[in-house]
């Protein structure tokens, strides 16, 4: 890598990618999941528990198509009020 803070990561699509969804409750969660991809086209995986006990994440892996379908998955996902943080 050339030191550039903008470089882009040189991913080849379509691919699997993984979001890791943090939230407050699995059931929410999976409802937002459910509004923006079909729950069968991806796997689904509980993720940690924050050590208070509030926050949890559930990870989703998909195929992605494109950038563009990439970060669109990523901005609805982000969008959705049961969802605090998309990683």
């Amino acid at each position: 890598m050339n030191g550039c803070s903008r470089c882009k990561p040189d991913i080849q699509y379509p691919c699997r990618w993984q979001y890791r969804l943090i939230g407050e409750e699995r059931t929410t969660i999976l409802q937002a999941v459910q509004a923006v991809v079909n729950l069968e086209a991806c796997t689904v995986s509980d993720g940690n528990v924050s050590s208070g006990g509030r926050y949890l994440s559930v990870n989703v892996e998909l195929t992605v198509t494109s950038e563009e379908d990439r970060l669109d998955l990523y901005n609805r996902f982000a969008a959705d009020p049961a969802i605090r943080m998309v990683l």
